[in-house]
């Protein structure tokens, strides 16, 4: 039996390669508007955090403060939930956001996404506790008043959903791309 004849291969346009540190440089360049996007997104999301986060009210006295109803013994860890969520929502839209930019889809979009939605957390963490600032001493010294309890971060760890979720959302998008070019507009040519 003869052998079956070759089919002809079909070479993939130029632009679907990768260029190497030229094409990286330049999603760094071009990704420059969404990191300093994520970071300002985090400004929000931190007062998202600090307005939907639970929190016990404690009535002064002189024998010191007393709870006002029954405050949950879980609170801090209804607070760092919370802001999971917060930052998961984040994180997708930063990624969804990300996928957008089609000129921007390589290597150096990743890592702007990465550092992006790190810092983005960072941000909502340190807005949120800032708005959510624990009594001061003059505020217990009060008899009578009522103080609400700080919003604090207990796990750290927490702060890595935004970056997780935004690089998930981002490889998502690159899963579903039949273009193996990622659906990147053709660049005329990416400078050295």
């Amino acid at each position: 039996m003869p052998p079956l004849p070759a089919l002809p291969w079909s070479a993939a346009p130029p632009h679907v390669y990768w260029q190497g540190w030229p094409e990286v440089r330049q999603d760094l360049r071009g990704g420059v508007g969404l990191l300093v996007g994520l970071v300002v997104a985090g400004v929000p999301a931190g007062v998202l955090w600090w307005a939907l986060a639970p929190r016990a009210d404690y009535r002064v006295t002189a024998d010191g403060p007393v709870a006002v109803g029954a405050p949950s013994g879980e609170l801090q860890v209804a607070d760092d939930a919370v802001l999971v969520f917060v930052l998961l929502g984040l994180g997708v839209l930063a990624g969804g956001a990300a996928w957008l930019r089609r000129r921007g889809r390589g290597v150096g979009t990743l890592v702007v996404l990465a550092l992006g939605a790190s810092l983005a957390a960072l941000a909502a963490w340190q807005v949120g506790e800032l708005l959510g600032a624990p009594p001061t001493e003059a505020d217990l010294a009060g008899i009578g008043g009522t103080v609400t309890t700080g919003l604090t971060l207990g796990a750290f760890p927490v702060l890595a959903a935004a970056p997780f979720a935004a690089l998930l959302t981002y490889l998502a998008c690159v899963v579903v791309t039949a273009d193996d070019g990622l659906g990147r507009e053709q660049p005329d040519r990416v400078a050295p």
